[in-house]
């Protein structure tokens, strides 16, 4: 559910980066991130305790973007992506408005795919979230290995309903804000009717982050910029990394009151 300031004509999109360990999940939030002026994004967050990560970032939209006369955030989150982190990816789906689920090509990851879009499903269960409704994408990252899953298989086992899919190549950002244009486009519309209700067609939204500035990418060398810009904060629990993605969204939020 996005989180909606009446006050301040605030809203915050929740986007999930969701898949199998060392997919690109990271990656995608990591070349979003570097390649965006600093003026229209967040400090990029890495939550760790002992045993995983989450990383998580606020993005302003780049052309002002509006649903109503309401503001856009969109706030972008990556998963911990190895089987034994389940119980933090639970916590980090809690009140997701959009999932990208981030494939990596490579054949011998195949079930590694499959296990962990079952997962999803899963964890949506016991969240009480309905992925036949929630806005879903996929990425199938890594095209520009050898040996890799064709693309029809990787509809026909994960995306039979023929929801929007990306092919990318996340390290060089390929497909990574083509991708982000497909989940906006999915979020956008559910979000504005549950502020205003139904709309004609004919009136387009115009929050879009992804938009033709993201085509001109700012000086720099994009995702491979420095790491140790990375904001990092240790928590000893899952409980005080929900509390502190929590307080994060709402101070981001805040700071949009200017």
């Amino acid at each position: 559910m996005p989180f909606i300031d009446h006050a301040t004509k605030t809203i915050a999109i929740k986007v999930v980066y969701y898949g199998p360990g060392l997919s690109g999940k990271t990656t995608n939030l990591r070349y979003i991130y570097y390649k965006l002026d600093p003026a229209f994004r967040g400090e990029l967050v890495c939550l760790e305790t002992e045993a995983d990560r989450t990383y998580f970032f606020d993005l302003l939209p780049i052309r002002a973007g509006l649903i109503g006369d309401f503001k856009v955030h969109y706030q972008l989150l990556a998963t911990p992506g190895q089987v034994f982190y389940e119980a933090s990816r639970k916590s980090v789906l809690r009140g997701a408005d959009g999932i990208v689920f981030v494939a990596d090509s490579q054949i011998p990851l195949l079930d590694a795919n499959l296990e962990s879009f079952d997962g999803l499903r899963r964890n949506c269960l016991q969240q009480d979230i309905d992925l036949m409704r929630l806005p879903l994408v996929f990425q199938y990252n890594k095209r520009d290995l050898s040996y890799l899953i064709p693309v029809e298989t990787f509809n026909n086992l994960l995306n039979p309903r023929r929801q929007p899919w990306v092919e990318a190549v996340a390290i060089d950002g390929v497909g990574v804000f083509e991708t982000l244009r497909e989940i906006s486009k999915l979020t956008v519309p559910p979000v504005r009717e549950k502020l205003f209700g139904a709309r004609p067609r004919t009136e387009p939204d115009t929050a879009d982050p992804a938009g033709p500035d993201f085509d001109g990418p700012p000086e720099g060398d994009g995702a491979k910029a420095p790491t140790n810009s990375t904001t990092r904060i240790l928590r000893k629990s899952r409980r005080e990394i929900e509390a502190e993605l929590d307080r994060l969204s709402r101070e981001y939020i805040g700071k949009s009151r200017g």
